[in-house]
């Protein structure tokens, strides 16, 4: 425990203003163990902050340990090593068996001080003191990383009639596979690269039929680190304003890899059709009395922050969205500089999420050094 933790006395109990605490007071906490939490704990770790790290998994690997069976290593978009290490290779194993693998390893020969299962539901403010509440249990801390990314938040818009259909409606995060699908008629919704992949790997062996609210951005150049650069540019300009982020993906466009050309050669990246007006038991139907039948939706419609436990915090601009520091590049909410935010809006990638755990850290340094507390606070 660093110097700048508060004591008192042989019960552990430490004490700010009015507020009296039986537990340590960690000068950082980090929420989540994917990519941005495992970065960000390194780097703690490197400058010498105690924390901890609390994962609401029950084991190691992040969102992709929850991906379905038939992603592997060759279809991922790819996989940023974390820092000092080296990622998996692009292989056909499951990425949900190599990237947990690979994590797991990275928390033991790093000796991060991950916890879990540990479930937060609301982080307060206790008279300048964070503490973060997971049932029974709590902690207490100076300053908070929030690296829980978008995986537990799926975001499934409503439509008439979704409530009637008699067929199967899976949203991404309950993908099954494609072999679920053989010989169905699929209605796949949403305009990403999740929708694009999942058609590559569904046209060959089932009806599908593809639904966007836009038409696609499709990418007819190379993705140099010039273009990547000025898509992260546009989400940061969100983030600096105070608006919730879009994905770095949605503004990248979208191009179709070797696996996704036998579909292409289907037609079905041609035959997109804009969204339909309502659901049937059936089926959709589209505004002008056209009708498709459909055995399964698949809704690729995307994820949200998963930030409810801050709301105590009252961290969210009146726009919607979290500010960050430096035009949106840093890592700190401006409303509150003990809070950073890793996985958010431009760090929202493996690439993005390493860089960013480094500046979290380094703004949880900063914030110690300006604050620091007295031995004794009562």
């Amino acid at each position: 425990m660093r110097a700048s933790t508060v004591h008192d006395g042989p019960g552990n109990t430490a004490r700010r203003g009015r507020v009296a605490f039986a537990v340590d007071i960690l000068d950082s906490i980090v929420i989540g163990a994917g990519q941005a939490g495992l970065s960000s704990s390194y780097h703690l770790r490197r400058l010498g902050i105690e924390h901890a790290v609390l994962d609401g998994d029950d084991a190691p690997g992040g969102a992709w340990q929850h991906r379905w069976d038939a992603l592997t290593m060759r279809d991922v978009h790819g996989v940023a090593e974390l820092p000092g290490s080296v990622p998996p290779p692009r292989t056909a194993e499951q990425a949900n068996r190599a990237v947990p693998s690979y994590f797991a390893g990275y928390e033991r020969s790093h000796h991060l001080p991950v916890l879990r299962p540990v479930r937060v539901q609301r982080v307060t403010d206790e008279d300048g003191i964070l503490m973060v509440h997971a049932g029974e249990r709590s902690w207490a801390s100076r300053t908070l990383i929030n690296a829980t990314g978008t995986w537990t938040h799926p975001f499934l818009p409503h439509y008439p009639g979704m409530e009637t259909f008699l067929g199967e409606q899976f949203h991404t995060v309950g993908y099954p596979g494609p072999e679920h699908f053989r010989g169905r008629r699929v209605i796949v919704v949403g305009g990403g690269a999740s929708a694009v992949q999942f058609l590559g790997a569904l046209a060959p062996i089932a009806e599908v039929h593809w639904v966007t609210r836009r038409p696609p951005v499709w990418r007819t150049d190379d993705f140099t680190p010039e273009a990547g650069a000025a898509a992260v540019a546009l989400v940061e300009r969100r983030v600096a304003q105070g608006l919730a982020p879009q994905s770095v993906v949605s503004v990248t466009g979208l191009m179709l890899r070797p696996q996704e050309q036998e579909a292409a050669w289907l037609g079905v990246y041609d035959a997109r059709r804009p969204m339909f007006e309502r659901i049937e038991p059936d089926g959709v139907r589209w505004a002008d009395g056209s009708f498709e039948p459909a055995d399964a939706i698949l809704w690729a419609t995307g994820f949200r922050p998963a930030i409810a436990h801050l709301a105590p915090l009252r961290l969210r601009s009146a726009r919607g969205g979290i500010q960050l520091d430096h035009d949106g590049r840093g890592t700190t909410a401006v409303k509150d500089p003990r809070i950073q935010l890793v996985g958010y809006g431009p760090s929202a990638s493996t690439i993005g999420a390493n860089r960013a755990g480094r500046t979290a850290a380094r703004g949880v340094q900063r914030f110690l050094a300006l604050t620091p507390v007295a031995a004794d606070a009562h």
